[in-house]
């Protein structure tokens, strides 16, 4: 795991997967969680580069999609921080989410695992982001220790 007193988030880099797009869902995360607010700052290439020893050109390429995405927004003379972002009506949040749905979909009866249990395991995830509190590995086998834990 990542984390210095230089950025405001956590980020575990693991082999095997972009750097680039473990940085930028790390971003994403921390500002779902409220771990990051609007209005932050946002740290620079060249801090996010040094404090994760990543390429300057990697950073760069987080930064400019997270700008993209609107994540991010970068004032002249200030620097970038942390965007507020707009609510999106409920048939654009479906259209958003479509693609990840069906891949969660996809895996999860690739494996095996009944729709409960997958259902289960969302809403862990959807509460530990809600209260800020840091995801465990691994998901909870059923309602009961979903509420338990």
């Amino acid at each position: 795991m990542h984390s210095t007193d230089m950025l405001p988030f956590s980020v575990e880099l693991r082999t095997g997967s972009s750097v680039f797009e473990q940085l930028v869902f790390a971003v994403q995360k921390a500002i779902i969680s409220n771990q990051l607010s609007p209005g932050d700052r946002f740290p620079s290439v060249r801090t996010l580069s040094q404090e994760l020893r990543i390429n300057p050109n990697t950073a760069q390429k987080v930064v400019t999609k997270l700008v993209d995405q609107g994540h991010l927004v970068v004032q002249p003379g200030v620097g970038t921080l942390v965007a507020r972002l707009p609510e999106a009506s409920s048939r654009e949040r479906a259209a958003l989410l479509e693609r990840e749905v069906e891949q969660l979909v996809v895996e999860a009866r690739r494996l095996s695992v009944p729709l409960e249990e997958l259902v289960d395991a969302v809403r862990h995830r959807w509460m530990c982001l809600s209260e800020g509190e840091p995801l465990r590995e691994g998901k909870p086998e059923t309602a009961k220790e979903a509420q338990v834990a």
